[in-house]
């Protein structure tokens, strides 16, 4: 049986009932409900950033899980994708004759990124997606990531790839890696959306298929409450220590970790060690689902095996329109935009509230076909660096007026927090047209 001493610990000092004289202030009487099993690092308790106790024993557990080095994140994937940018740009070669660390990244990466090589001052080359991909999406192959490193003057410290993205796309990581290690590269995978790959009867997780680190948000895919992550390091690569580790993530965190999610991280371990069976119970119904779906008449589109993205233009809807559709008859969605609707099902889910999504989607009388197209993407101009945008002097115009001027700061809303435009772009036509396509009517831009 799979241990839970972080559990264990929390739920026997509650039983104790002491004198709380520690944080936080509530102590341990309810108000919301949780409260006392909330601590802070009493004696016992271990520190989330030296743990040498129940943590450590509880991180372990998941690492075995895992096949990996694993460490908990208490603040989500961004925790941990800062890290491990950090970490590789740490351990690799200092540029030479003056050049900049740059880091070779798909452009549906996370706005955490951009704000990391702001914190952290390098650049980024970005792998461009195709002129119809959404902006969620960045569609890279081995030898697309071949062509960009040949092309770059200064090799990147790593490259960078989120995979699955939000709507459900997974690269060919195994290939991507390969043309890696042939230039002596880490591969670092945004995994945030795909911890259970890990489970599934042959693994699709990036560190069996060669990346160097990843990250995943056990909260979106795992029964973990909000903010519930992990940092995973591959041991092949090896170029780090577990003391670099720890410290990066402190560099980055809070010293005041949510012991609630550290619980809900230790208590999914014996969860995980029954998640194959799980899903092999489960991804059958997913399946039915789609294929219903797509009997129906919308397009179903991504291969990540627990995510059902659908487009139903061709049945006369707009994602915002279906989504709310679905709010009114109790069904709530992951993300919808004018294109799709995101349907995250696990096994928490059941059977039944599959079917009856399929039904409820099923039912819904179809109009005529919405030709209307997302403007095609333009490769952008680059003004300034992230961190010269990002700590430049600023001001809000209206994204109509914003035509020329540099973006300072994303301004994308999460979900799906991945930028239309990165800070330090000029704002072109094309860019115009996609934030107005996608509601953005507000822009952060440097102040002339």
């Amino acid at each position: 049986m799979t241990k839970t001493p972080i559990c264990d610990f929390v739920r026997q000092y509650a039983a104790e009932s002491p004198v709380r004289l520690h944080m936080p202030g509530h102590k341990g009487r309810p108000v919301l409900g949780p409260e006392p099993l909330d601590i802070t690092e009493i004696d016992g308790a271990d520190d989330l950033y030296l743990p040498r106790g129940i943590i450590a024993e509880s991180e372990r557990i998941a690492g075995s899980l895992f096949g990996a080095d694993t460490y908990y994140s208490a603040e989500g994937s961004s925790l941990c994708l800062r890290a491990m940018l950090f970490l590789s740009m740490q351990a690799a070669e200092k540029p030479r004759n003056g050049a900049r660390f740059c880091l070779l990244s798909g452009r549906n990466a996370h706005k955490t990124l951009l704000y990391t090589a702001a914190l952290l001052d390098f650049d980024v080359a970005w792998l461009h997606p195709a002129a119809d991909d959404g902006y969620q999406s960045c569609t890279v192959t081995a030898e697309g990531v071949e062509r960009a490193l040949a092309n770059m003057k200064t090799p990147p410290f790593a490259v960078f790839l989120t995979s699955p993205d939000y709507v459900g796309n997974v690269t060919d990581l195994a290939a991507v890696a390969a043309v890696c290690r042939a230039h002596g590269l880490p591969l670092l995978v945004d995994n945030a959306h795909g911890a259970y790959l890990k489970f599934l009867e042959k693994s699709r997780h990036p560190l069996d298929l060669g990346a160097a680190m990843c990250c995943d948000s056990a909260h979106k895919t795992l029964p973990v409450l909000t903010g519930g992550a992990y940092l995973h390091l591959s041991s092949s690569w090896g170029k780090v220590t577990k003391n670099d580790v720890l410290s990066a993530l402190s560099l980055f965190g809070s010293t005041s970790p949510s012991y609630l999610i550290l619980q809900s991280l230790d208590a999914a371990n014996p969860y995980l060690a029954a998640l194959g069976e799980r899903l092999a119970a489960f991804l059958p119904h997913v399946d039915a689902l789609k294929e219903t779906l797509t009997a129906a008449g919308y397009a179903v589109t991504g291969d990540e095996p627990m995510k059902v993205t659908v487009r139903p233009r061709a049945r006369g809807y707009t994602g915002d329109a279906l989504a709310a559709l679905l709010r009114e008859r109790d069904i709530v969605v992951e993300y919808h935009d004018p294109d799709v609707v995101v349907l995250m099902p696990t096994p928490q889910n059941t059977p039944d509230e599959l079917c009856r999504v399929g039904r409820v989607l099923a039912d819904i009388p179809p109009r005529s076909p919405i030709s209307a197209a997302p403007p095609p993407y333009r490769k952008p101009m680059v003004r300034l660096s992230p961190r010269q945008a990002l700590f430049a002097p600023r001001e809000t115009v209206p994204a109509a007026n914003a035509v020329g001027r540099v973006l300072a700061d994303p301004a994308v809303s999460c979900p799906p927090a991945v930028p239309i435009l990165s800070c330090g772009e000029i704002v072109d036509e094309a860019a115009a047209a996609r934030f107005a396509y996608y509601g953005v009517q507000d822009l952060t831009v440097v102040k002339r």
